[in-house]
């Protein structure tokens, strides 16, 4: 939908759409990065006075006197900051929020106690019957279905992982459950939200009509699982950890280098297999797909072991360059284990162009950071500017978006509604 009055410059695919986005720490506030990448008109109501807990998440970097979140720094960019007391029992603030739903094509949230503030999804609906609604919360809304007691539960990234069975996947055989980091499920279900309202904006785009996504984070996270519940429901199989190996095919897993590097290395399937064996120089015709690699069976069968620990020697002689070479001249999937610093210094995030340099809007010191993904042939995404200060834009949009004057903001301002 295009709207009378923009804020942004256009840019990226989804320019002109504009997107309301009232989340905190983490999913949904990245849903609406995602979207803002690629050139909707998020606007970020945050809390005045403390904003986005993602704001108070260390560590830190100080620049100019004033100190930002490394993770708001990423995260943050593209949106526009509007600090507003949510609270719809105060008759101006929901003059202002109604009024920016009647603008916006999306209404996002994950807010507890969204009834207590006297929101309702009847009522925004019916102040923009073309509206998209997106909920993000651990175990859902009751009204998309739920057993008792489940979809008023509090939740985390942690949680989520666990609920899904997605943790009970991840660490070794023997070993504690291990999340995976730094907040995968948050970002899962950030992901989730995204498809869910671009699915809900494109359809509203044809009918006229709105409608509500209800995203759980256990279930976002359940549908990363592959064949793990339908090998239990198939097979009987109630898989369990199984560290960086699979228990289907090898060689799979992390690798130790002679120079002290851990090196990621797999190759499934009987071509890829043989490929392997060509490139490392081990014995393809002792060490046979079948009998080695083809199943749990041949895995765990004394010519699999032994292929196990060939493999393992035959790393542990070279160093990870000569791991790395080796495998790419035979097109056989393999990477260290990279750090950060590796990342940075690497030359194919390089020549990709996956670094990008803009400033923090609370600091005003350059942030070197990563860019936007996909890439596009005809419609890129870009960051057009940083991370916003805390109710960098509440005047400019209270003015351009609903006719506000200075005298009326200023009441606003002393009422601590904004």
């Amino acid at each position: 939908m295009e709207h009378d009055h923009k804020i942004i410059p256009d840019y990226g695919p989804l320019a002109g759409m504009r997107v309301l986005d009232a989340g905190s720490l983490l999913a949904m506030p990245f849903a609406g990065t995602l979207l803002a990448d690629f050139g909707a008109e998020v606007i970020h109501i945050e809390r005045p006075g403390t904003g986005d807990t993602l704001r108070a998440m260390g560590p830190f970097a100080e620049f100019n006197g004033k100190k930002v979140s490394a993770a708001w720094a990423q995260d943050g960019r593209n949106k526009l900051s509007m600090t507003l007391e949510l609270n719809l029992k105060h008759p101006e603030v929901k003059k202002i929020f109604i009024g920016l739903v009647c603008q916006s094509d999306v209404f996002m949230e994950n807010m507890v106690w969204l009834e207590k503030l006297g929101i309702c999804d009847e009522e925004l609906m019916e102040a923009n019957p073309k509206l998209v609604i997106a909920h993000i919360s651990g175990f859902g809304r009751k009204e998309f279905g739920g057993a008792a007691g489940y979809c008023g539960r509090a939740s985390y990234d942690m949680i989520g992982q666990a609920f899904s069975g997605w943790m009970n996947l991840n660490g070794f055989d023997g070993g504690e459950p291990v999340a995976a980091k730094p907040f995968l499920n948050d970002f899962v279900s950030a992901m989730a939200t995204v498809f869910g309202v671009m699915t809900a904006y494109v359809n509203a785009m044809k009918t006229g009509r709105g409608q509500v996504v209800d995203v759980a984070q256990f279930e976002a996270q359940a549908m990363y699982m592959c064949d793990t519940y339908t090998s239990y429901t198939l097979l009987g199989e109630n898989r369990t950890r199984s560290g960086n190996s699979s228990t289907a095919f090898q060689p799979y897993g992390v690798f130790r280098s002679r120079d002290g590097f851990d090196v990621a290395l797999g190759a499934f399937g009987s071509g890829v297999y043989n490929r392997f064996m060509a490139g490392s120089g081990l014995d393809g015709e002792y060490f046979t797909y079948d009998e080695c690699s083809s199943g749990p069976a041949a895995l765990k069968s004394p010519k699999g072991m032994e292929l196990d620990a060939a493999v393992k020697a035959w790393c542990a002689g070279r160093t990870a360059q000569e791991i790395e070479d080796a495998m790419a001249a035979v097109r056989v999937p393999c990477s260290r284990v990279n750090t950060a610093r590796e990342c940075l210094e690497n030359e194919h995030f390089r020549e990709r162009n996956d670094w990008i340099t803009y400033e923090d809007q609370t600091t005003k010191a350059p942030i070197k950071a990563f860019g936007v993904v996909p890439k596009m042939s005809r419609t890129p995404g870009m960051v057009w500017r940083g991370a916003p200060e805390l109710g960098q834009d509440t005047d400019e949009i209270l003015r351009e978006l609903l006719g506000y004057d200075e005298e009326e903001i200023a009441e606003l301002r002393k009422k601590q509604l904004i």
